[in-house]
Formats: C-alpha cells, structure tokens, sequence
C-alpha cells in the first residue's frame, strides 16, 4: 500500500512512538527525513552526525506515526561518544516499536551484535530496515536477509533506499500496523516538536562537516546566541565551539572564506525553512575540552 491508496475510514486511529536505531552511518537520519517528507535530521557521510533524540512526525489517513532519530549505535571510548550512545539506548524503553536499520552494503558486526543484545532485553516489537538496497545486489541482499532472520525473530524484514524512497511507503505501513489505538498527540501539518532555534544550530553544524572535509573532528558544537524574529527577517547569531586554535584556523579558513561558505550555505537552508529571510552571523570560538566537560554533554545529549 502506498501513501496515496485509500485507507479504510472505519479503521481505528492508531498513534505511537518509534524507535530508529543502528549503527553509525546506517542512513537511520536520511530515512528519518524521508519518512516525513521533509529535511529536519542532518546528515553526513561522517558517522555519529545525530547527538540527540530527533523528533519526525508522519501522517497517514488512520494513524500518526511519531519517529525518534537517535545517535548511531557502537562500542564508544570517547566521553562524548559513550554519552551518545547511552541517550540512544535510553529511548528504547519509551516507543511503542523500534525499527533496527542496517547498511546492507556494508557490514558492521559489533555494533549489530551490540545492538541485538540490547534488543533482546526489551519487549518490544522490532522491524528489520535493510537499508541502502540501491548499493547491493539482489543475491548478496537475499543472503543478508537470510543471515539476518536467523540471529533473531522480527515482526518483519523490510528492504529500503532511503536516499531513493523505495519501499519506504512499505516500512511506514509495516510499522502502522504494530503501533496502539489511540488519538494522535500532534496537529497534523507538523513535522516535528524541535524549537527552529535547535534545527538552525544542528544546520550549522552539518555544513561545517561538510565543508571542512576531514580535517575537523567531531568536537564541534554549536549554539544560538540570540533568535530573534522581526516582520521581514529573522536574526540568528551562532556560535561554533572547537577544541583547539588548529580547529579554528580552519572554520574560519584564509581571510575568512571558510567561515563565509559554511554561513552561507547554512541561511539558504534555514530560509527555505522557516519561508523568512535570515541574517546569520557566525562566531568561532576555542573551548578547549568541551568534549569532556559533564555540564556541557548533558546540554548536548539532552537540549
């Protein structure tokens, strides 16, 4: 069924949460944004790009599926990392399902493993998203299906590309069907319950990945100084932590050019959100250690 075919209109409404888990760059955001139709997780081809709990909403005729993006999964040593993944695997208590996405183009044994094994010590139902279809063929992806239905029971085994859609509709459908009676929680043009304020800094963010290439480690973070929205524009000013002058020396880049791309790219997108024309203007600032700073990951893990 797909999202344009009829819906029984005596079918009892049903409304849930659930859960996205996986490994580190399994596409659990670009599925995240394809499911609600609309850019609100970032992405990058780095792994551990999410740190929080992201909040996507679908509509369909009879129900209200409410999706939780959560940061990859895998075995952390870092103090940020191990964070990370404590506020990944504290979501699954609370959702209704949980939708396990592995990369079918690429193995990644200790953190399905790891992942499994939390898996088993929740009841919940649990749908298998083979993610990246587009990248394997169909023998090896008959063979992970195969591997895959052995090591565990699911409630169904989906097929997916993410970054096309294909079979996606088929995922949300799957997952509908698993979720309780009950009223929808949010207003139906919604998308999400994140405040702009976190979207516009997560938006930043992503382009400074994006930009800097590998030259910047994930002890980035950044925040919104002020948000401000008048009638005709809407003032944003942000600023980007790093560890260390190296770091910064980079973001802002010779005479400044990094930093103007990178603010650049990041007002097109926040205008195309909000509809609004944005002033952005971008700090970069050394907070050595922030990373292992307790106050400041609880902030990040928790915003």
């Amino acid at each position: 069924m797909t999202d344009s075919e009829p819906r029984s209109k005596t079918r009892a409404f049903r409304c849930g949460f659930i859960a996205i888990v996986g490994a580190p760059n399994a596409g659990k955001s670009t599925l995240l944004n394809r499911l609600v139709g609309q850019k609100i997780a970032i992405t990058s081809k780095k792994p551990q790009t999410t740190r929080n709990r992201i909040t996507g909403i679908r509509h369909h005729e009879n129900a209200q599926l409410i999706f939780v993006d959560t940061p990859g999964i895998h075995r952390a040593s870092k103090q940020l990392n191990v964070r990370i993944v404590e506020t990944a695997l504290g979501t699954l208590e609370s959702v209704d399902v949980i939708v396990f996405v592995v990369d079918a183009s690429r193995k990644d044994e200790a953190s399905e493993t790891m992942i499994r094994k939390a898996l088993d010590r929740i009841d919940r139902p649990v749908v298998l998203a083979l993610n990246k279809v587009d990248l394997v063929q169909k023998s090896a992806l008959l063979a992970g299906i195969d591997q895959r239905s052995k090591l565990r029971s699911f409630e169904a085994i989906v097929p997916i590309s993410a970054k096309t859609g294909d079979q996606v509709s088929v995922l949300a459908d799957v997952i509908e069907n698993l979720l309780p009676v009950g009223p929808p929680l949010f207003p139906e043009d919604s998308v999400t319950d994140l405040p702009m304020r976190f979207l516009a800094a997560e938006i930043v963010r992503e382009k400074v990945f994006r930009y800097t290439g590998q030259e910047i480690p994930y002890s980035t973070m950044v925040t919104i100084d002020d948000y401000k929205e008048e009638k005709r524009i809407t003032h944003i000013h942000a600023t980007i932590h790093v560890e260390r002058d190296s770091q910064k020396r980079i973001v802002i880049g010779q005479g400044g050019a990094m930093l103007k791309r990178i603010g650049e790219a990041a007002r097109i997108e926040i205008e195309t959100m909000i509809e609004s024309r944005v002033f952005l203007h971008l700090f970069v600032r050394v907070d050595t250690n922030w990373s292992r700073d307790a106050k400041v990951l609880e902030r990040i893990c928790n915003p």
